[in-house]
């Protein structure tokens, strides 16, 4: 009678075990889980950065292709118009009739 309860014994222990290392394989899983999730969020996240990177050098790069063309247009002497684009000037003739050639 002594060796049922040490079987018995052994049983429970059995089954502890495979209770545990069952609830041990879920807590892994669920940590796996949640590292490959965790990647993916750095990963976007460092992409997003990349991104942000590359429209601000972009930026710059037309704010300064804006100011040289401003200083340019100021060098070419349009800085007394409101446009970089020179006026043409009509003759009295012109303005009467329309222009030369026109019927």
């Amino acid at each position: 009678m002594a060796a049922a309860p040490a079987g018995g014994a052994s049983d429970a222990q059995a089954r502890f075990g495979r209770s545990v290392k069952g609830l041990l394989i879920d807590r892994v899983t669920g940590c796996g889980t949640d590292v490959i999730a965790l990647t993916k969020q750095v990963l976007k996240g460092s992409r997003s950065s990349e991104l942000l990177g590359h429209a601000a050098r972009n930026m710059v790069m037309q704010e300064d292709a804006i100011l040289h063309s401003e200083d340019k247009s100021k060098e070419d002497g349009y800085h007394n118009h409101s446009s970089p684009v020179p006026t043409r000037s009509y003759s009295e003739e012109e303005v009467e009739c329309g222009p030369k050639g026109a019927a």
